[in-house]
């Protein structure tokens, strides 16, 4: 069978950065997109549940997955067009971060302050990944999926991926997409996003007055390893909680009652919160409950110490999720997949 393998009862572990010691009916992994009519064809595949995955760095596995899970593993990145701003074809299972380094050798600017995100390219359109003022729906001009409901290639052009915060159409229709590749547009010059959470800061101790892209991508480095903990160290899947979005009436009332509230008005009036704020003013960094707990160094990330199910990890989560709302009257979301 060329480019694709399958395997009974495969132990899922060090294909989830949670660590946890789940187990896959079947795993199938795949090295070459076109082939994967013929792989979602076989009956048990066909017949069954389907998750797909990229380097498990968003996922949460509360047991044993009953069905196939698909692992995307296919390669290559292709310059289709390069002049002010390149068009660059990169296939899903590539890895985010190598892929972004990629970006700056070239000279390209955009991702910069995407740099050390965790996971795949396949994976980034799903979550919209965001970070340090920046998220990547901005520099996407296409995604190819295949289409299980229309059996089917399908190219969505970015008004089609529906991007939000953290959320997209792929969000919307589960299970619906599997995505395959990823088409970018970066500029060869843009102005630089240094506004967020200590760039500027950071930069100004680098020592760096006029900086580059490449600059901005080091200081985000610096920032990112200070802040978060290292999964090759501690089972985490970086930020678990996204930051709530509440009406103008709720933001107003908890800012006058809580000053010191870290939160920021969007152009709709809407209010976001800083998750990291409220789960801290709660009490739970640093707070564990056997192995599952909250990271001492950012209270956004859920962490396994050691040997926590998935099921203790999802009812710490709930914990956290339930302190928050009784103290604020404000409900956490988990960013990652629940599965």
């Amino acid at each position: 069978m060329g480019g694709y393998t399958l395997i009974e009862n495969a132990p899922l572990a060090s294909r989830n950065t949670l660590r946890v010691d789940a187990r896959a009916h079947l795993l199938a992994e795949i090295t070459d997109a076109s082939k994967l009519t013929e792989l979602l064809d076989f009956p048990a595949v066909r017949n069954g549940k389907l998750l797909v995955l990229g380097e498990g760095s968003n996922m949460l596995f509360t047991g044993d997955f009953d069905g196939t899970v698909l692992a995307m593993a296919t390669r290559g990145v292709q310059v289709e067009q390069d002049g002010d701003v390149a068009r660059i074809a990169v296939a899903a299972g590539e890895r985010w971060d190598d892929f972004v380094r990629w970006t700056l050798g070239q000279g390209f600017a955009g991702l910069e302050n995407l740099i050390l995100i965790p996971g795949t390219v396949g994976a980034a359109p799903i979550q919209n990944i965001g970070a340090y003022g920046t998220e990547v729906a901005e520099f996407i001009e296409s995604v190819e999926a295949w289409d299980t409901r229309e059996r089917r290639v399908a190219v969505l052009d970015r008004a089609a991926c529906q991007f939000a915060y953290r959320d997209s159409v792929f969000k919307h229709e589960p299970g619906r997409y599997i995505v395959t590749a990823v088409r970018f547009a970066l500029p060869r010059t843009r102005e630089l996003r240094l506004d967020y959470a200590g760039i500027r800061e950071e930069l100004a101790r680098m020592g760096i007055a006029k900086p580059a892209p490449f600059h901005v991508a080091e200081a985000v480095v610096h920032l990112r390893t200070k802040k978060l903990p290292d999964p090759a160290v501690i089972g985490n899947a970086g930020s678990f909680f996204k930051n709530p979005i509440v009406d103008a009436t709720l933001g107003e009332a908890l800012k006058r009652a809580h000053p010191e509230l870290v939160s920021w008005v969007g152009g709709d009036g809407r209010w976001k919160l800083s998750a990291a704020w409220l789960i801290e003013t709660s009490g739970f960094k640093g707070m564990r409950d056997g192995d599952a707990g909250i990271s001492n160094r950012h209270s956004l990330v859920l962490v396994n110490h050691g040997r926590a199910t998935g099921a203790e990890l999802w009812a710490f989560a709930q914990k956290v999720i339930e302190g928050v709302r009784a103290k604020y009257g404000v409900q956490l979301e988990p960013e990652p997949v629940v599965v």
